[in-house]
């Protein structure tokens, strides 16, 4: 007999035992099954877990135990971010060895996702921080160098100089380093980089197949790669030299005022020499972002070099300035400024009286005043010589045509991608694998010297990496020409680790390899889930990953994309805002779970908000969701008291219209929240249709004939909805209202067409457009006897008594609107 409290500790107890003992989410392959892998993003390992972990792993073990419930063969693995700048920064605080905190922080979090019952095969658990994960990633590496994919250049970067490393673009936000919030500075140095703008169309148009995917997320990562159709324009330096420029927009060639160039230019270094102001500009540039998008919201700087180039289509001579607005890293590191149909160049011609020469006339009629503001529509040219007339697009076509005649410019296609710099002068990451000899440059290392193992015996005393100064390490020999030699001590960006973990979890046991057969089995995930932040940065790396493991034969040559389906999920807000550390209003999970049980924490996070929004933490939600759960027991436990025959025979024409209605209302919420699952994965609504099914069935009396299998019916429905939910309670439940073996493994329910027939239907009656009554009749009437019942119904008569009809509005098993006069 079941125990008459709901007692979550030791049911959850109980059942996770079971699951582990057993190993019931062990994934295996098999080819005569359809596969389902759902993945969330795995953590960072930094010491507890935090409510938009709880959250995250929630959705995603639903959705994964609802798939293994359809019959589907499903994994669901789950590992470890390790890399990366906190583990430095508390091993400084801590005086001990990063490695040391990560894996203590892992088997401590481990424990408390075990602790909330997620269904994941923890024999593919990984760490990326272990030499058995990376060794393969520095493989992939060695290969990309060998391609011509991997290159080593000097180039301006973005310097963060708290944490002492670079930055990535997508890693500055608002001029500020990603983690330490420092303002970044610019400094160029020696950068590994990987090139993928040689992916850009392929990532562009990939997108258009990830129906998948929110729209949003879509339009981020087509706007970050950033294609654009333009002209590449020679202006004439002097005899032998152009200063070439990139455009958009050719059909405002004629409104010319200047050429900006980089502070970083060859030009204005040149200038430099000879002119103090310009050097002074130079150092000044030098601590401003590198990001694109600080530029255009910074104040504008620029000095004048002397020079002037030759306009291709006028002859004119234009002077050349450098302005802090032109990034070197961007195109050709010189820009065409047209002020009068540009913003920021207007900004800069007015800051340093410039000329503004409107050359588009818009196709409004009012006229714009271009002391004010640029004109940057499209439209008309004007005062444009031999093109006067002709419209943007006709102008673009012909202008393409005569420069190029004049082999003075080129039609090119331009990405706002940059190549990705992965070198970061950390200590905890993965290292690079190259070896720099004086004689043969930059060697990758060979592949049976890999791994390249990170020393983890280490003393963080400072900011900067152990490893730099680390003769032990950094010394070996060159492998082509066995010359004394160098090891890089530059890092991974910690991105490269987390852009093809996904890949990893198929076979993370594979020792020979870094993917075997069993890739091609699982992937491409079927469900991704993780926050919206990660929509350019980590699920673009991903993806780029994946295309170059496919191109190394690592993986089938049509599987071109990673996740088919992504899942954003919404924050968790207290108060009206994101919890954070610094705001102090974050929860701990685990008080509650010890308070309240796993369960409860996992259906407040489902029934509180859709999981694509925003979820605002509720004191007394919680409350609220663990009375649920007291209740759905005690329904058991009182229907057991009662007498409950768990091997009635069902005989459903048996039932009267009281159990009939419970049973359609049954089938009726399996519709729906099938539908509501699939479709839309709104899992606040599944909660919310089948507390409303529970309350029907808690009005409902044992003792009319078919009701015994009927109650058991409708029990194990609503058990095998919430199981996904709440795993551990209904586990319990099961066998006590009649299930054989573990719920987990039970089908999901079906669907009984019968049950939905309704013997009777309700009509919504209005009179001239307002609800004035409902009435019942049978579900086969006609429209004529529709009409009559809704006439004859006394609610009715009140409001027509003594009107004429004009006429009788029917919507067949639906509405009748009765218009009187």
């Amino acid at each position: 007999m079941m125990h008459e409290q709901y007692q979550p500790a030791q049911i959850e107890d109980q059942a996770q035992s079971l699951w582990a003992d057993e190993g019931v989410f062990r994934a295996i392959e098999d080819p005569t099954r359809e596969k389902f892998y759902c993945l969330s993003m795995f953590p960072y390992p930094s010491g507890r877990l935090h409510m938009g972990h709880v959250r995250n792993y929630t959705i995603g073990d639903v959705i994964a135990r609802y798939q293994r419930m359809c019959g589907k063969n499903v994994l669901q693995p789950m590992g470890w971010d390790a890399f990366g700048l906190p583990a430095e920064n508390a091993a400084l605080k801590n005086s001990e060895a990063p490695a040391r905190w990560t894996f203590d922080n892992i088997d401590y979090m481990r424990g408390q996702l075990q602790r909330l019952g997620f269904a994941y095969d923890w024999q593919r658990e990984l760490a990326t921080c272990t030499p058995q994960y990376y060794r393969w990633e520095q493989w992939l590496f060695t290969r990309l160098v060998r391609k011509g994919l991997a290159y080593k250049k000097t180039s301006t970067v973005n310097w963060d100089p708290v944490d002492m490393t670079v930055l990535a673009n997508e890693q500055v936000i608002d001029g500020r380093g990603w983690r330490s919030g420092a303002l970044v500075e610019r400094r160029e140095i020696p950068q590994w980089s990987i090139r993928i703008t040689d992916y850009a169309e392929q990532l562009l148009n990939d997108l258009d197949g990830l129906t998948g995917w929110p729209e949003q997320v879509r339009v981020m990562q087509a706007n970050w790669i950033g294609r654009s159709r333009g002209l590449q324009v020679d202006f004439a330096l002097n005899a032998t030299e152009n200063l070439t420029v990139f455009t958009t927009r050719p059909d405002t060639l004629y409104g010319v005022s200047y050429l900006a160039v980089a502070a970083e230019h060859p030009l204005t270094k040149k200038a430099a020499e000879t002119n103090l102001d310009i050097a002074a500009y130079i150092a000044r540039c030098s601590h401003h972002k590198v990001a694109e998008a600080e530029m255009a919201t910074m104040e504008k700087e620029g000095v004048s070099l002397g020079i002037t180039v030759t306009h291709p289509l006028t002859g004119a001579e234009i002077p050349v300035w450098s302005a802090n607005f032109v990034l070197m890293e961007y195109g050709t590191g010189a820009v065409m400024a047209v002020p009068a149909h540009d913003e920021r160049d207007h900004a800069f011609a007015l800051q340093y009286g410039l000329p503004i020469t409107p050359v588009i006339q818009s196709a409004d009629s009012e006229p714009h005043d271009f002391t004010i503001s640029a004109m940057t529509a499209k439209g008309t040219l004007m005062d444009s010589g031999a093109y006067t007339g002709l419209t943007t697009e006709a102008a673009f076509d012909r202008m393409a045509e005569d420069l190029a005649a004049q082999n003075r410019g080129q039609v090119q296609i331009n990405y706002r991608l940059r190549d990705w710099g992965v070198s970061r002068q950390r200590y905890w990451g993965c290292p690079i694998p190259i070896i720099n000899c004086p004689h043969c440059g930059a060697v990758p290392v060979p592949d049976d010297q890999l791994p390249v193992e990170l020393p983890t015996d280490v003393v963080m005393n400072g900011p900067q990496s152990p490893i730099k100064q680390m003769r032990a390490f950094i010394d070996t020999t060159c492998p082509e020409c066995g010359s004394p030699a160098e090891r890089e001590t530059d890092t991974f960006d910690t991105f490269f680790e987390s852009s093809w973990y996904y890949a990893r979890f198929a076979c993370a046991d594979q020792s020979e390899a870094m993917l075997d057969e069993r890739a091609a089995y699982w992937l491409p995930v079927d469900q991704y889930v993780g926050g919206v932040e990660h929509a350019v940065l980590h699920l673009l790396y991903a993806r780029f990953f994946h295309k170059l493991m496919r191109d190394e034969g690592l993986l089938p040559a049509d599987m071109a994309e990673p996740f088919a389906r992504l899942l954003t999920q919404g924050m968790v807000n207290k108060d009206g805002s994101k919890m954070s550390k610094s705001k102090g209003n974050t929860v701990d999970p685990q008080p509650l779970i010890e308070q309240y049980g796993a369960d409860t924490v996992r259906l407040f996070m489902m029934f509180a908000a859709p999981p694509d929004q925003g979820l605002e933490w509720s004191d007394t939600g919680v409350d609220g969701a663990h009375r649920f759960l007291k209740r759905l027991w005690r329904q058991v436990y009182d229907r057991q008291q009662a007498g409950l025959k768990l091997d009635a025979v069902a005989d459903h024409s048996a039932l009267d219209d009281v159990g009939k209605s419970l049973r359609r209302k049954l089938h009726e919420t399996t519709a729906r929240v099938t539908d509501d699952i699939e479709k839309r994965q709104t899992f606040n609504t599944v909660i919310a249709a089948n507390m409303e099914l529970f309350n029907e069935l808690g009005r409902y009396e044992l003792g009319q004939p078919g009701s015994h299998a009927l109650v058991r019916e409708v029990l194990q429905g609503i058990i095998r909805m919430l199981a996904p939910i709440v795993p551990h309670i209904c586990h319990a439940l099961w066998p006590q209202v009649g299930g054989t073996g573990l719920v987990i493994d039970a089908p999901w329910p079906s669907v009984d067409p019968a049950a939905l027939v309704r013997d009777e239907i309700e009509l919504v009656v209005q009179v001239n457009g307002k609800l004035r009554g409902r009435v019942m009749v049978p579900a086969a009437a006609d429209k004529a006897a529709q009409e009559a019942a809704a006439l004859a119904s006394p609610d009715v008569l009140r409001y027509i008594e003594g009107m004429s009809i004009k006429k009788v509005i029917v919507v067949p098993g639906r509405l009748i609107n009765i218009v009187v006069g």
